[in-house]
């Protein structure tokens, strides 16, 4: 009975991390307008907070792991959660934009030693296959309710209490973690000789989708300088890419995508960030302009979208074995276009009425279409990857992931003037359209036909 009840405090614990690491990115959505009137932010500024966090998540990830080797998984996490819960109350408390920016950037840095090492430490707590398998399915609920409810919840906290209480809210759940998990799991050996912390490749990463997204986002500089820019992060990224895959113990090897199989995953990974994760961004100034709800009213609307992410994963597993893969993501992939169009439709009327139909109808095909690829393309990966690259080829998944949701925002923001009117949400809303489509095509062409396990 006592080791039932750990078992059980060990999950949810190690739940609440991942809980807290995506609900700063779905709950900070909601309250944009505000965070935008309150610290004097323009389009730029508000891509800014959100790809700030993802931009220092998806290059600490490549320090994180070798330094939980180098010093214990369960100090890697406690680390990460000390700087999340220090980030958060700066968050909070942010009057400027530089403030709130480096704020977020801390935030990303602890979120990313905290997944690393959380998830390290669940296959620590539990050495059985068939515990460690519960395990791993409780936390992806947990996640699912993240995602599904952070929008929710956002608008809730963020319209009763003022959109700072979303950061302020972290603190007891990271101060609960900071007490539990020396208590329910044990420290990981060290291994001094492990991995090696690759600063350059760290270094390359960073710069090149700074530069990248910089160039996106700039409207202030010329388009020479932009464009500059822009070949310079694209040319950085290629010297990582060759860096990484002359290196005999990369970091991220790119060899993982070297088949046509894995480039078509690739290819969808990048494709379901534009047509759905990055839409989940701007939907909420979207409502706020062409249906004029508050926030709280924008958090409950935004469940249309959300919600499957949370009922529909189940079916999606059921129809790729019934389908397999080609088939699947074809269809999710053109569901998310066709509720991307149905959001262009909602963005050109003129009636509220029809605007209002087709923006919920929209957002609920976008959030089926996604929610059937999303946690299959993981399963896809690691089922194409041999099965000694599983561990290198889940953490190039998670890096492209994090990558294509920065870039993405960072697109459509650039295709966004103001945000007054409906009709300026047109031309980021067949942006993603277009690169769902893109991703149906891909979907096509390059997977196999069947599921393989």
């Amino acid at each position: 009975m006592l080791a039932e009840r750990r078992s059980v405090l060990t999950t949810l614990a190690l739940g609440l991390s991942t809980f807290l690491i995506l609900f700063d990115v779905t709950a900070v959505v909601v309250a944009m307008p505000a965070i935008a009137k309150d610290v004097g932010l323009d389009i730029a500024g508000l891509a800014w907070v959100i790809d700030a966090y993802s931009l220092a998540f998806a290059a600490a990830l490549l320090a994180s792991g070798a330094l939980a080797d180098r010093f214990g998984c369960r100090r890697c996490m406690l680390a990460g959660n000390a700087v999340f819960l220090a980030a958060s109350v700066a968050c909070g408390m942010a009057s400027s934009e530089p403030m709130l920016l480096a704020a977020r950037v801390a935030q990303g840095l602890g979120a990313a030693f905290m997944a690393t090492g959380g998830t390290a430490l669940v296959a620590i707590a539990f050495p059985n296959v068939a515990e460690r398998t519960r395990a791993f399915g409780v936390i992806g609920v947990i996640s699912g309710i993240a995602m599904a409810l952070g929008p929710t919840l956002g608008g809730l906290l963020a319209s009763w209490l003022g959109w700072r209480w979303i950061f302020f809210a972290n603190i007891p759940f990271c101060v609960a973690l900071a007490v539990a998990v020396p208590r329910l799991v044990a420290e990981t050996n060290k291994d001094r000789e492990g991995r090696r912390l690759d600063l350059v490749g760290i270094a390359l990463l960073t710069i090149s989708l700074g530069l990248a997204i910089d160039a996106l986002l700039r409207r202030d500089g010329s388009l020479a300088l932009r464009a500059t820019s822009l070949v310079a992060g694209i040319a950085l990224a290629l010297v990582f890419v060759r860096q990484q895959w002359r290196s005999p113990r990369p970091v991220l090897d790119p060899r993982v995508f070297a088949t046509s199989a894995m480039a078509g995953v690739a290819s969808l990974l990048t494709a379901i960030q534009f047509g759905y994760w990055a839409m989940v961004v701007y939907l909420p100034l979207f409502l706020s302009a062409a249906l004029h709800i508050s926030m709280d009213v924008a958090g409950v609307a935004l469940l249309a979208a959300t919600l499957p992410m949370l009922l529909v994963p189940l079916i999606g597993g059921r129809l790729a074995t019934l389908w397999g893969w080609r088939r699947l993501f074809t269809i999710a992939f053109g569901l998310v276009a066709i509720g991307d169009v149905s959001l262009v439709i909602a963005a050109l009327s003129d009636g509220l009425e029809l605007r209002l139909v087709a923006t919920v109808i929209g957002m609920a095909i976008i959030g089926v279409g996604a929610a059937l690829a999303n946690p299959q393309l993981s399963g896809v990966v690691l089922a194409l990857a041999p099965a000694s690259e599983a561990g290198m080829a889940s953490a190039v998944t998670f890096v492209v992931r994090q990558a294509g949701f920065a870039i993405s925002i960072a697109a459509l923001g650039l295709t966004l003037g103001a945000v007054d009117a409906a009709a300026t949400f047109v031309p980021p809303f067949a942006l993603a359209a277009f690169v769902a489509l893109l991703g149906m095509i891909a979907a096509l062409v390059l997977l196999p036909a069947k599921r393989q396990d």
